[in-house]
């Protein structure tokens, strides 16, 4: 399953906000075996989260768009979606049933708002706060507040999933340009896939379906590299 992260906000794109929950999903995606194609951070603009919202449905199998969610007045997020699939957005008789009946709130106590998911959606309760997520077809749509969005999450994980892999990572006390030879050789001779990530030293990141391969092509490379550790 190929899945694209959308994080909404201008606090993110400034700087202001680190988007912690793209790389906890997309941790969790992987280990479950989905891959994340895209992971994308679009400003507080309805037409613009609507045509991204819009392009990747298409493209990808999920979709998963994180923020934006509840009565303020830069929570657009409900009103994009419902955009990009060409529908508006209505008071959900679930939505209003879950708040009052298991929220303990009163009609009069819901900012205007608070019960509205675009038409077709189904409602996804959120069991650390007020304002609900839902689901439209293989769009997601998850609060920013990291708690809420990972409780949320746990509601949906089980239908996000694919293929798991194997990884293991080798460490480097090479440049990561001397390595590309053994690199080519590892990847030939195994078929893994190999990454490469430089720092204080280089990490040699292996993936495969084939555990084995994985285990045969790690104990491959610790033998022709130099050692951080000596």
């Amino acid at each position: 399953m190929r899945v694209a992260l959308i994080a909404i906000g201008d606090e993110i794109l400034s700087g202001d906000t680190v988007n912690t929950n793209g790389s906890w999903l997309a941790e969790r995606l992987t280990a479950a075996g989905a891959t994340v194609a895209r992971i994308t951070v679009v400003p507080d603009d309805v037409s613009e989260v609507a045509r991204v919202v819009n392009e990747y449905r298409a493209a990808y199998e999920a979709v998963i768009v994180t923020g934006g969610l509840g009565p303020t007045h830069d929570d657009m997020t409900m009103e994009a979606v419902a955009a990009a699939f060409g529908t508006e957005l209505a008071a959900d008789e679930e939505v209003e049933r879950w708040l009052t009946e298991g929220g303990g709130y009163s009609g009069d106590d819901l900012a205007p708002g608070t019960t509205h998911i675009p038409e077709r959606a189904k409602m996804l309760r959120n069991p650390e706060g007020v304002a609900p997520g839902c689901v439209i077809e293989n769009v997601y749509v998850l609060p920013g507040v990291p708690g809420e969005m990972r409780a949320m999450f746990e509601l949906v994980a089980d239908q996000f999933g694919g293929q798991t892999r194997s990884r293991a990572v080798v460490k480097a006390a090479e440049p990561e340009s001397q390595l590309l030879d053994r690199i080519r050789d590892v990847q030939e001779q195994f078929g893994v896939k190999v990454g490469s990530y430089p720092g204080e030293y280089v990490r040699l990141r292996i993936q495969s379906p084939d555990e084995e391969a994985v285990e045969a092509a790690a104990a491959w490379l610790e033998q022709r590299v130099e050692s951080p550790d000596g």
